[in-house]
């Protein structure tokens, strides 16, 4: 790890601080070869900067500036006086608190955050852990509160021996308590949380209440004791979708009174479609490693059943919890999402059989299968990513992304003059945003960025304002419906193509069942379709489209340099939903092998590459512009046989699986 001081403060030199000891006990897997900024200022300096770029005005203890590389992590600003100031009050050493100081700057550069109070815990814990190591006491807790900052009381062994020995009775409310508990566990192990540890411990421990309940009852009195796993599973994944409620204070007047049977029907669909696994392998008198492959399965086939069903919504599987973990995320580049889901719930169901019976020879010959899976997987994942690597130094077309951050009430108003002064508002904001320095071929904005409603003979001027080729989401009107479209306009103004979006969100653009509530009801488009801008050939994504496996690439020999996906996630703000939106974006590019460039309005706009990584974003709020290239786009193996035959492949493996580990052990 390289640290550069920059001091511009005399009284610094005073204190002898080793600096680079500190950086790396904030992350030891980046201090090889990544470099970090620490500038030591005072309360004037650190003042102008937080009132220029957080107009904050006021000075404040640390600023953290991150680059979003891997390498150059960023900057750090620390206040000689408001440290002192910040010292003296909690009677603290001075050298202590600045320590503290560089670790909570430097856990920002590598993308914790503390905006809500979530993400504020595990920055803390984080904290605590790394100060340890330097011997300095956790500054958020009394010197007794800070427990297990070693991690030494984490989920494992000692967990499930003490469920074990616990004595829970049939039908308790301890038992409806547990499960409820488990699947709010689960739902953690996704972003912004990645708390991946939390989604094992909760499957399976909502796997070991069931196994260890097998065969009482029948199906029914089965599905209601494991239901509460998944209603509490079900809430709080998604429980940010009623988020979009509130945003805009005139749909709020009206649909607010369906915020109550949102969340039951987020807690009924949870129960209906996540219990199933665990039913299943409650009715099956098999052994331990014979149940840990049918429930992968199982798992694994509701998943790809998301895909279709009401439409589809195959939000967060769990292949998703190893995005922080790359080289296994990169397996999904040979099996796809399915695959890893089925290899992860595999390992956590063998997991947990060899946990209730060490001397089972099944469950061992289990472990070591999904074990040899994982490594295949990441073999292939490496691979990948080197593939996706490559072309990283050629330059090619220079892309633009334009996030406007303009709020939803601003964007969209019933009222029609506010309506069109907002509109000429909002139209001046993005020429302002696109026009910053550089000549970029391409110029993305996000979906509905364009405020007036184009239809077949109009032109788009805000491209021959720019004088550039320009990608736009833009509601359109054939004389026949409503679209959310993606319009393609050259520099002359002259609309080349419109894709209108396929899959249409349910309650937000059209009436699921023709009679339940949603604020429009647009058109479906035609599907997925290639289109190109002078030599640039790319698919395009309208919003939550980019969640679908293979919905975007049409049965052509051609292969696309990139996906463009725009979207708003407006409606969710800095809820979990709109992190993980991101990563089903990163998702995407892993399986597809394509890079991805996202205009989002709000955040997260980004430049993500064709092995998932985010090369640079703009955080959610702030508006400007974003500049990059794309490379390294491939066929993989996953794109190329697709997801319905990987499924059949899933179940042809399941089912020569379960012929293996039949009868009792």
């Amino acid at each position: 790890m390289k640290v550069y001081i920059d001091v511009h403060d005399k009284r610094w030199n005073k204190y002898k601080i080793d600096f680079e000891k500190i950086v790396c006990t904030a992350d030891s897997g980046v201090c090889s070869d990544s470099e970090v900024s620490i500038v030591l200022t005072n309360d004037d300096e650190i003042h102008d900067i937080n009132k220029k770029y957080r107009n904050v005005d006021k000075p404040t203890n640390v600023l953290s500036f991150e680059l979003g590389d891997d390498i150059l992590l960023g900057d750090i600003y620390i206040s000689f006086d408001t440290v002192m100031r910040e010292a003296k009050q909690a009677k603290i050493p001075f050298k202590e608190h600045v320590a503290h100081m560089v670790v909570h700057g430097m856990f920002h550069l590598l993308g914790y955050d503390h905006i809500t109070d979530d993400e504020a815990a595990i920055m803390e814990m984080k904290e605590g852990q790394a100060l340890k190591k330097i011997g300095i006491k956790n500054p958020y807790a009394d010197e007794n509160d800070f427990v297990c900052a070693d991690g030494s009381c984490c989920p494992g062994n000692k967990i499930f021996a003490f469920l074990h020995r616990i004595k829970i009775r049939d039908n308790s409310f301890w038992q409806y308590a547990l499960y409820a508990l488990f699947g709010g566990l689960a739902s953690f192990g996704f972003a912004p949380f990645y708390c991946w540890w939390a989604t094992v411990v909760g499957v399976g421990g909502a796997y070991w209440l069931t196994v260890r309940n097998q065969n009482n009852g029948g199906v029914w009195k089965t599905f209601l004791r494991v239901m509460p796993f998944g209603a509490m599973y079900g809430v709080s994944m998604f429980w940010w979708v009623l988020h979009s409620i509130y945003v805009v204070p005139e749909l709020m007047s009206q649909f607010a009174i369906w915020t109550l049977p949102g969340i039951i029907g987020l807690g009924l669909a949870g129960g209906l479609i996540f219990s199933i696994p665990f039913v299943v392998i409650s009715r099956t008198p098999q052994n331990h490693a014979y149940r840990a492959i049918l429930f992968a399965t199982i798992w694994t086939l509701v998943l790809w059943l998301r895909e279709w069903l009401f439409t589809g919504f195959p939000w967060n599987p769990i292949a998703n919890i190893t995005m922080q973990m790359p080289v296994l995320a990169n397996s999904m580049s040979l099996w796809g999402a399915l695959g890893l889901t089925f290899v992860v719930i595999g390992a956590i169901a063998m997991t947990v059989n060899l946990m209730l019976c060490p001397k089972c020879r099944k469950s061992w010959l289990g472990c070591g299968l999904f074990a040899g899976l994982l490594i295949i997987g990441s073999v292939v994942g490496y691979k990948n990513m080197q593939v996706s690597d490559v072309g990283a130094d050629v330059s090619n077309i220079m892309i633009r992304v334009v996030q406007p951050a303009v709020s939803q009430t601003q964007k969209a108003t019933h009222d029609r003059n506010a309506a069109m002064q907002n509109a000429e508002l909002n139209l001046r904001t993005l020429v302002s945003l696109a026009t910053v320095d550089g000549a970029p071929d391409l110029i993305i904005f996000p979906e509905t960025a364009y405020p007036f409603v184009l239809t077949p003979d109009d032109e788009m001027p805000l491209a021959r304002a720019l004088n550039a080729n320009i990608v736009i989401g833009a509601t359109t009107f054939d004389g026949q419906g409503l679209y959310n479209s993606l319009v393609v306009a050259d520099k002359n103004g002259q609309i080349n193509k419109v894709y209108s979006k396929s899959h249409l969100v349910p309650f937000g653009e059209y009436k699921p069942l023709g009679f339940l509530p949603s604020p429009v009801n647009l058109t479906r488009g035609n599907g997925p379709e290639l289109l190109s801008v002078d030599g640039f050939v790319f698919a395009p994504a309208i919003c939550y489209e980019i969640i679908f496996s293979d919905s975007l690439l049409p049965e052509t020999q051609q292969r696309p340099n990139a996906i463009i996906n725009i979207t708003n996630d407006n409606w969710f703000g800095k809820t979990p939903g709109t992190y993980q939106h991101l990563d089903m974006v990163r998702r995407y590019a892993i399986e597809s092998g394509l890079p991805i460039v996202r205009a989002n309005y709000s955040g997260i706009s980004a430049f993500v590459a064709a092995d998932g990584t985010v090369v640079s974003w703009l955080p959610i709020g702030v508006s400007g512009a974003l500049d990059g290239f794309v490379w390294g786009a491939h066929a993989t193996p996953y794109q190329q046989i697709g997801m319905n035959w990987w499924m059949a492949i899933i179940l042809l493996f399941a089912i020569v699986g379960l012929n293996l580990f039949r009868n009792r052990d």
